[in-house]
């Protein structure tokens, strides 16, 4: 399924770090960025994360919630979370129903070789529940000034 703008986001029911489970409903009438990302502790989601993390006031100050989902355990973003003091929720998908839902697993390359994996991919979601904005092949050191230069515009729109 693609999704696209406009379009309710799909719900997800998964734990975080402590075994707590988030739904999408749990963000209703919130902003909310979820960044799906292909490895904990790899050099490009280490980079999207801190890029995050450093900038983490900036969307508290605009109303954003930010949550990362990957197909890593639980055990991985507890260890990746306090690695790198990370203070937004990571969310574990190792059944790999979400990043299906979103449509962000698919074949990849790296390296000559062909597998299957998440592809790094950020929605911004409104507080109705609708995607606002889709960001495909993320760029971690760029993506977060880009999310933050799009988010004044489409809370204005709405």
């Amino acid at each position: 399924m693609k999704l696209k703008v406009d379009q309710k986001a799909p719900d997800f029911n998964l734990s975080d770090r402590d075994g707590e489970i988030h739904k999408l409903s749990d963000y209703k009438g919130e902003w909310l960025l979820i960044y799906f990302y292909p490895k904990d502790d790899t050099p490009g989601c280490t980079i999207e994360a801190c890029e995050l993390r450093d900038n983490l006031p900036e969307f508290n100050k605009l109303g954003v919630r930010v949550i990362g989902i990957s197909t890593d355990s639980v055990a991985s973003h507890a260890k990746f979370s306090e690695k790198y003091k990370l203070p937004f929720t990571l969310l574990s998908d190792s059944e790999k129903k979400t990043v299906r839902d979103y449509d962000v697993w698919g074949p990849k390359k790296f390296m000559g070789r062909e597998f299957l994996g998440t592809k790094r991919t950020s929605f911004l979601v409104n507080p109705d529940g609708k995607i606002a904005k889709i960001y495909v092949n993320v760029q971690p050191k760029v993506h977060v000034s880009e999310v933050l230069k799009d988010i004044t515009p489409l809370k204005n729109k709405k």
